[in-house]
C-alpha cells in the first residue's frame, strides 16, 4: 500500500512516499480503507520535535491521527463493526500506532464509531480529536442548560466544534475571536462574537453577564491565556482548557473558587486504558451531527498523500480557517 513516511523529524522535514505492507486484522482491531484524513496541531507539533515530544513514534513513521474510510477487514472479538461499514475516529499517528496518511491502516475498533450519516468523509475525517476534546472538556466542566459559557478561540479546531456543542446542551455561548473571518464563524455558528483584540476582559463581562462572569469557560487557547479565563470567569465557576503546558499562578483562581479541567485526550492512546470511552462519544457525536446540531468547518484548500507537507505547512501558516483535510 501507498504511505507517506517521514524519515527524520523537524520544521521542514519531507514526507516521502513509500510501499507498506498492507496490515492484517488483529484482534480487537479492524482494518481500514482510509478516505481522508486531517491535520491537527499535535500532528504538525510531532513532525516538528520528534523525539523531544514523549508520544513522536519511532521512525519512519506514518503520521495522521484523524480518519474516515470503509472497514475493510475484521479482526476476531470484534462485533460492532462489518466489512463495508463506513467508519471515523482517533486512533494512531503516535507512539506505536501506526497512522493515517496511508491507503489502509489498523486501528483499534474501541476508538472508531460508525461515521456520522449526513456529512461526507472529508468532514467526517475533521471530527475525531477535536470533537472528543471539545466533548470531554464541556462534560467534564459540568455543563448544563442556561449557563453563560464562553469559548476562548471560538473560530479555531477544537473552539468551533465546542462553542456548537454547548450550544446543543442549553447554553448562552459566547466566543472569542478577532478578525472579519473569525467573528463570522462565531456568528454563523450562532454565538455571540467577542473581538478580544478590540474588547477588554473587564468590558465584555459587564456587557454580557452583568459583571458577574461566565459559569463555564472552554479555553482552547491555553498557555498564558488562561490568566484571561481566570479573569472572565464568575465564583464558582469552571475552566476547561486544552493547553496546560506552562507554571502559572493560580492565586486569581483560588481566589474565584475555580476548578480548573486539563483535557488530553490522547491519554487513552497513549495508555491503553478507556478507549472505549472514545467510541462511546464519537457513537454520540454522529448523533448530534445527524441531528443538525453539529458541522465541522473544513478549510477551503484541497490535498492528497502527495501534498501531505503542504497541508501540514497550511495549518502551520495560521492562515487556514476549519480543520485541513488530506484525500486518500
Amino acid at each position: 500500500m501507498k504511505a507517506m513516511t517521514l524519515t527524520a523529524y523537524g520544521e521542514t522535514a519531507k514526507f516521502e512516499a513509500a510501499d507498506l505492507p498492507k496490515p492484517e486484522p488483529t484482534t480487537g482491531h479492524v482494518v481500514v480503507r482510509i478516505a481522508a484524513s486531517s491535520v491537527n496541531t499535535v500532528d504538525t507539533m510531532i513532525r516538528a520535535m520528534g523525539s523531544d515530544l514523549p508520544l513522536s513514534p519511532a521512525l519512519p513513521a506514518v503520521l495522521g491521527m484523524d480518519f474516515a474510510g470503509v472497514v475493510e477487514a475484521v479482526g476476531e472479538g470484534v462485533n460492532q463493526f462489518s466489512v463495508g461499514d463506513e467508519v471515523y475516529g482517533c486512533a494512531g499517528g503516535l507512539a506505536d500506532l501506526p497512522g493515517a496518511l496511508a491507503e489502509f491502516m489498523l486501528a483499534d475498533a474501541r476508538l472508531i464509531a460508525h461515521k456520522p450519516k449526513s456529512i461526507s468523509m472529508r468532514e467526517a475525517a475533521a471530527m475525531p480529536l477535536v470533537g472528543i476534546t471539545a466533548y470531554e472538556g464541556l462534560e467534564r466542566a459540568g455543563i448544563t442548560a442556561g449557563q453563560k459559557v464562553l469559548v476562548q478561540g471560538g473560530a479555531g479546531g477544537v473552539g468551533h466544534v465546542a462553542l456548537q456543542l454547548a450550544k446543543h446542551f442549553g447554553a448562552d455561548v459566547y466566543a472569542t475571536g478577532t478578525g472579519d473571518k473569525q467573528m463570522d464563524v462565531i456568528k454563523g455558528y450562532g454565538a455571540t462574537p467577542i473581538d478580544f483584540a478590540a474588547q477588554k476582559i473587564a468590558d465584555y463581562v459587564s456587557e454580557y453577564t452583568d459583571g458577574a462572569g461566565f459559569d463555564l469557560i472552554f479555553d482552547s487557547v491555553g498557555g498564558a491565556n488562561m490568566t484571561n479565563s481566570f479573569e472572565a470567569a464568575a465564583l464558582n465557576a469552571n475552566i476547561a482548557t486544552t493547553v496546560g503546558l506552562l507554571e502559572l499562578d493560580l492565586s486569581p483562581a483560588h481566589f474565584k473558587g475555580l476548578s480548573l479541567h486539563i483535557v488530553f485526550m490522547l491519554l487513552p492512546m497513549l495508555s491503553n486504558q478507556g478507549r472505549e470511552k472514545h467510541g462511546a462519544i464519537l457513537t454520540e457525536l454522529a448523533e448530534i451531527v445527524d441531528a443538525g446540531a453539529l458541522k465541522p468547518l473544513l478549510d477551503d484548500t484541497v490535498f492528497d498523500l502527495d501534498t501531505v507537507g503542504d497541508a501540514y505547512d497550511r495549518l502551520t501558516s495560521g492562515q487556514a480557517i476549519g480543520k485541513v483535510v488530506i484525500d486518500v
